[in-house]
């Protein structure tokens, strides 16, 4: 199995648990849409900087200014990011990588949901042609055996579990 493989399988629970936290959210009336992603807005920045941080990371693109430029668009301002503990570990940051750009895949399918009229590029920011297999394949060069996959795996679920709970605390 790859790394990539064993990311998807070993935090498919934490995957749904976060799908299901987001649920919640309807995305079709403007408070509803603006409580969702304010609640991104708590995890998604220090998530980033500790990615942007990680030269290694193929074509990172940070979503950060068109999630606040959205929430502006709607008249909110950027919320008090959460505090979390990052491992500043390299096999980590491709754990958390595979989050956060896996969460890119959903958002444009949550994009469609979304109100027309309602400002969208955060979840609109999806990836080019090839761009998820790309991500995958360098996931998987990275790896350097169990341990790597291991510690990949463990921020990846943290990850998650910082996803869900910014679901909980953030509207």
């Amino acid at each position: 199995m790859t790394a990539s493989q064993a990311l998807r399988a070993a935090t498919a629970a934490a995957h749904d648990a976060v799908d299901a936290a987001y649920a919640r959210f309807d995305l079709t009336d403007r408070a509803g849409y603006a409580a969702f992603l304010t609640a991104h807005a708590r995890i998604l920045p220090p998530v980033e900087a500790a990615l942007a941080a990680c030269p290694a990371l193929p074509g990172f693109r940070p979503r950060t200014p068109a999630l606040a430029a959205d929430l502006a668009a709607l008249g909110r301002a950027m919320p008090v990011p959460m505090t979390v503990s990052i491992p500043h570990d390299p096999a980590a940051a491709w754990g958390m990588f595979y989050v956060v750009e896996g969460s890119r895949l959903g958002g444009v399918m949550l994009a469609r949901q979304v109100a027309p009229g309602l400002p969208h590029a955060y979840l609109a920011a999806g990836h080019g042609a090839g761009d998820w297999r790309t991500i995958r394949a360098a996931i998987d060069a990275a790896d350097t055996g169990a341990d790597w996959t291991a510690r990949a795996v463990a921020a990846a679920e943290r990850c998650f579990g910082w996803y869900g709970a910014a679901a909980v605390t953030g509207a």
